[in-house]
């Protein structure tokens, strides 16, 4: 499943380190074999490109972990290469 909203993989602010089992692992938990989810705000415009790449590699065969590498390389090589718009976005589950 793809959560490619702001924040999605965050729940509440504990700081005990719990605060990544939002949305995206409660799917998990609910038969999700694996959940793309992200933990600040993001950039739409850097969002749609990120998920083009990233089906982009996922329909080329890749698995899902070499799919969110790829498009997060694809981002640094781009308009886009500040961490703020690639590395929001985390694999929750298999990433195969």
């Amino acid at each position: 499943m793809v959560l490619s909203a702001c924040q999605t993989a965050l729940g509440k602010d504990i700081g005990n380190g719990q605060e990544i089992l939002g949305f995206g692992y409660r799917v998990q938990e609910a038969g999700a074999t694996a959940t793309l989810a992200t933990l600040w705000l993001v950039d739409d415009q850097a969002t749609h490109e990120f998920m083009n790449y990233f089906y982009a590699a996922l329909n080329k065969g890749m698995s899902k972990v070499e799919s969110l590498r790829k498009a997060q390389i694809n981002m640094i090589n781009s308009e886009y290469n500040n961490p703020y718009y690639w590395a929001p976005f985390i694999l929750i589950g298999n990433g195969f």
